[in-house]
């Protein structure tokens, strides 16, 4: 019978954990499991047959990090004896799964399992799928199941190679994602399922590790999309629990039984379990199920009480509806005027006395909207999202606070989202951030999940998801001074698809820069908005320094020629000329004016953002 024919008429009921199983087990650490394919044969058949024996259909082959990376010291061996020892490692999962099969004398489908790929490029993650892969097939199985995922990338393109080689091959694609439904990438799992279900290369889409089951059953119920006919849910057995240096999985089999038959109910046909769940776990499962009829069903939409079909965005017109109920920075920008934005850089202290004054001042000379730095030049100051709630909130003032991938993780990041959402921020500029000092590295840690693409791609699946109402205006910030622009460009479409809706560009004071600008607004299309940048340069110290210190920003040497031996009033008119001379230049094709300013001169940008208030 094959797997196709067996699901028919049957919940496939797959095994537990085998990496926090065999570690309990025989008391080694989990993340070497896969090597004991080769030093303890008996012992990974033995465990096969343990979940077998508890009334498992489906196996898991001991290859979840069969990746070179993770096998060997990478400057142990070249990159042939790798391989083979990958080769070597996949053949003995091979044969202690079927040899637990044949001395069970149960049918049992054997999976091929690939955990996370590694990989510092898109490119590297995919060849490292399908270099496992085709060890699989090579081996001649035809089942694979990829888990434990945290976004899509090169798994697709790993299914497509299988299904090229293998036409009738049976793919399940499984992501890992946290209470909420977020990946550890800030990935959203209803975007993540999507994704895989409508590249028809999966027969099974679904959800494993990370958490409990309950979770997942409410993370399930919540699929809006009608046409799932396969879906998976294989759970931990419980939230972690570190004690000492080991961590332990405190959960009830019984209780995990109850959920997974609840989940069962509902329509899904593939079940199992993840991190801590133990034979016990899967014979308890398989007797809560083993009087559920199969049902011919997939996940609906949620209902309301009339039992109206209630969906997210299931029409264009419904998307659209109070979209800006409260950011008249869009409604500024959609109308076609142009806006002006001004930046001001936090306190070092916890004194708001002067910013705040500075804020009052800017907005009374017509500034649309201030922006404030996150951190800049990765020293710690007065966080840019605290800071903009309390200008919101007191001076009803529009705000774009920047926010780095440097320093948060991705609760942190959320946390702090939602708080400004309730405090009325209603737009962010997502930015990769300074790195830290190398000096400092040691004692100040960079995070870092996330680079400005997949942040952006983050903050746009919160909108889709809690933000529907008043959703985030997301931007990103764009190099106008990059020696290879075309390289920018493309970067700028990768945020764009993630659902950046604009651009803050660096100063752009050369010629090559305004003309990058212009290419960018041509390129990028009318409907995303830029911002062109402009510092004043205040000094002929200023400029040198600009030049020499600050990534991203090129002063001509015209300009700096211009301030040499100028005072301090004369510096102050040379910024005021130069920086309306680039705004009327740059007016033709920006959508505003994204100002910068210069220690903390707030008197000067009052008089720059009288003059160009005219363009």
């Amino acid at each position: 019978m094959t797997i196709r024919e067996y699901l028919k008429n049957h919940i496939l009921i797959f095994d537990g954990a085998f990496g926090t199983y065999y570690s309990a087990k025989y008391n080694e650490k989990s993340q070497v499991c896969e090597i004991a394919n080769l030093t303890h044969p008996e012992r990974v058949k033995d465990v096969h047959k343990e979940y077998i024996q508890a009334g498992a259909k489906a196996v898991r082959l001991n290859t979840f990090g069969a990746y070179p990376e993770f096998l060997s010291d990478e400057n142990s061996l070249n990159e042939e004896e790798r391989q083979n020892l990958q080769r070597t490692v996949v053949s003995a999962a091979v044969k202690a799964a079927q040899d637990a099969v044949l001395e069970s004398g149960e049918e049992v489908f054997v999976f091929a399992d690939l955990g996370p790929a590694p990989g510092d490029t898109d490119e590297q993650v995919r060849d490292n799928y399908i270099q496992l892969a085709d060890f699989f097939l090579d081996a001649g199985l035809t089942c694979f199941v990829f888990e434990t995922l945290a976004q899509e990338t090169g798994v697709l393109e790993a299914c497509a190679h299988i299904r090229e080689v293998c036409p009738d091959a049976f793919i399940s694609v499984s992501f890992g994602v946290m209470p909420d439904g977020y990946s550890r990438e800030g990935r959203y799992y209803k975007n993540l399922c999507k994704c895989v279900h409508e590249s028809g290369l999966a027969d099974i889409v679904g959800l494993n590790c990370v958490s409990s089951a309950k979770h997942q059953e409410l993370l399930l119920e919540r699929l809006h999309l009608k046409d799932y006919s396969h879906l998976s849910s294989m759970p931990n057995a419980a939230y972690p629990v570190v004690r000492g240096f080991r961590t332990f999985y405190d959960g009830s089999a019984k209780y995990f039984a109850e959920q997974m038959a609840s989940i069962a109910q509902k329509g899904v046909r593939i079940l199992g379990g993840c991190c801590g769940t133990t034979p016990e776990y899967i014979s308890a499962v398989c007797a809560a199920v083993s009087e559920i009829a199969v049902k011919e069903v997939s996940f609906a939409l949620l209902s309301d009480e009339t039992g109206a079909c209630v969906s997210v965005f299931s029409e264009e017109e419904e998307a659209e509806k109070n979209l800006h109920l409260t950011n008249r920075l869009r409604l500024k920008l959609e109308s076609g005027k142009k806006v002006i934005a001004v930046e001001l850089d936090p306190p070092k202290n916890a004194d708001v006395t002067k910013f705040m004054e500075g804020a009052v001042r800017l907005r009374n000379a017509g500034v649309d909207t201030l922006t404030i730095a996150d951190c800049p030049i990765a020293r710690a100051r007065m966080d840019s999202t605290l800071l903009a709630c309390k200008v919101k909130r007191e001076l009803d003032f529009d705000v774009i606070p920047h926010m780095t991938c440097r320093d948060r993780n991705i609760n942190a990041t959320k946390g702090l989202l939602l708080g400004g959402q309730a405090e009325g921020i209603r737009n962010v500029l997502i930015i990769t951030g300074d790195p830290i000092p190398s000096a400092e590295r040691d004692e100040v840690k960079a995070v870092y999940r996330f680079n400005s693409r997949k942040m952006i791609g983050y903050v746009n699946s919160l909108n889709e998801e809690l933000f529907t109402e008043e959703p985030l205006m997301v931007y990103g910030a764009l190099n106008v001074n990059a020696r290879n622009f075309a390289v920018e460009l493309e970067r700028a479409k990768g945020k764009i698809a993630e659902g950046c809706k604009g651009f803050l560009t660096q100063p752009a004071l050369t010629n090559q820069a305004i003309e990058n600008l212009r290419l960018a607004k041509e390129t990028l299309g009318k409907e995303i908005f830029i911002l062109g940048g402009i510092i004043p340069v205040v000094s002929e110290k200023n400029a040198l320094f600009m030049n020499a210190e600050i990534n991203g920003i090129e002063v001509p040497e015209n300009m700096i020629e211009a301030y040499r031996g100028a005072d301090r009033e004369q510096g102050e008119e040379l910024a005021v000329r130069f920086t309306t001379e680039i705004a009327e230049k740059i007016a033709p094709f920006v959508d505003g004016f994204y100002l910068m300013t210069p220690f903390n001169r707030i008197r000067l940008m009052e008089r720059i953002v009288e003059k160009i208030k005219e363009f």
